[in-house]
């Protein structure tokens, strides 16, 4: 389960920007995650309550914020949203996509004390 080590190192980043910033307590902590990154939300939630429990974390809400799928398509040039890795261009049907968003697992933002 590498949610447990995905966890913990949300935790150190936490604790390194609470030293820098000097802030006491985290209450609210903005995931953006992408389906495309591999993350099982459900085991990551019970990790997040683990890792953070006795430590500025502890009985920080877990907010995640489902980010899309988008491919560069080459023969429209432009940006488009697919449904999974490999489908087809929504616009052109061409296969000629390349993944440019989906795979994102970071912190957007902290609410802190």
């Amino acid at each position: 389960m590498h949610e447990m080590s995905i966890c913990e190192s949300i935790l150190s980043v936490i604790e390194r920007q609470a030293a820098a910033q000097e802030f006491s307590r985290v209450r609210r902590v903005r995931l953006e995650i992408g389906p495309l990154a591999g993350v099982e939300l459900q085991a990551l939630r019970f990790s997040f309550d683990v890792v953070t429990r006795d430590s500025i974390a502890e009985g920080a809400a877990l907010e995640i914020i489902d980010m899309p799928i988008t491919a560069w398509c080459m023969p429209c040039a432009r940006s488009v949203e697919v449904r999974q890795r490999y489908d087809a261009c929504p616009r052109c049907g061409s296969h000629q996509v390349q993944i440019t968003g989906g795979e994102e697992l970071r912190i957007k933002d902290m609410e802190v004390d």
